[in-house]
C-alpha cells in the first residue's frame, strides 16, 4: 500500500534537499567550468604548472555533492562531505579565487582530495568511483592531488587547513 509522504516527512525533506542541491551545485558547477576554461585560453592559464588538476575542480565539486545524496555514503562522512562542498562555495577561504583567480581553486581541490581519501579508506571505493562523472581515474587522481598538495598549495598553507579542516 502506498502512503502520502507529507511535507514534514524525512522522505519530502531529502527529496526536495537534493532537489535545491542538484539545481544549486549545476549552477555552481557551469559557473566554475566556464571560469576556468577561460582563464585556461590565458598566458597565466597555459603556463600555470597545476592547470591540469585546476580543470578537475568541477568534476570534483560534482562528485563530492553527488556523493552527499549517495544512500551508500553513512551519514558521518556526508558532514565531511558538506563541508567541503561548503568550503568550495564559499569566497571566504586560504586561497580566495575571487581575488586571485581559478589559479586558488588549488586548496579546494586538496581538501575534495582529503575528504575523498577518507571516504574511500573507509567505505568501498567503488561508490566513489560509480559517482565519478571525469575521464580519469578518480582512486589515483586522489592520490596524486594528495602527493603534490604541499607544492600546489604551499607546505604551511596546506599543513594549517588540514589542521583547521581536519581535526
Amino acid at each position: 500500500m502506498l502512503r502520502y509522504a507529507g511535507e514534514n516527512s524525512p522522505a519530502y525533506s531529502q527529496g526536495k534537499m537534493q532537489t535545491l542541491m542538484k539545481r544549486e551545485h549545476q549552477d555552481f558547477y557551469k559557473k566554475i567550468r566556464a571560469e576556468i576554461k577561460n582563464w585556461l585560453k590565458t598566458k597565466t592559464g597555459k603556463d600555470n604548472k597545476w592547470a591540469e588538476y585546476i580543470l578537475l575542480a568541477p568534476d570534483l565539486f560534482h562528485l563530492l555533492a553527488k556523493l552527499l545524496v549517495d544512500p551508500d555514503v553513512p551519514s558521518e562522512k556526508k558532514v565531511k562531505l558538506l563541508a567541503a562542498v561548503i568550503y568550495f562555495i564559499s569566497p571566504i577561504d586560504f586561497l580566495p579565487e575571487g581575488i586571485l583567480g581559478p589559479a586558488a581553486y588549488v586548496d579546494d581541490i586538496a581538501i575534495a582530495a582529503y575528504t575523498l581519501n577518507d571516504l574511500i579508506n573507509s567505505i568501498d571505493p567503488q561508490i566513489v568511483v560509480r559517482n565519478w562523472a571525469g575521464e580519469h581515474d578518480i582512486l589515483l587522481l586522489v592520490k596524486n592531488i594528495l602527493i603534490n598538495a604541499n607544492e600546489m598549495i604551499g607546505s604551511r598553507t596546506w599543513e594549517k587547513i588540514k589542521k583547521r579542516f581536519f581535526k
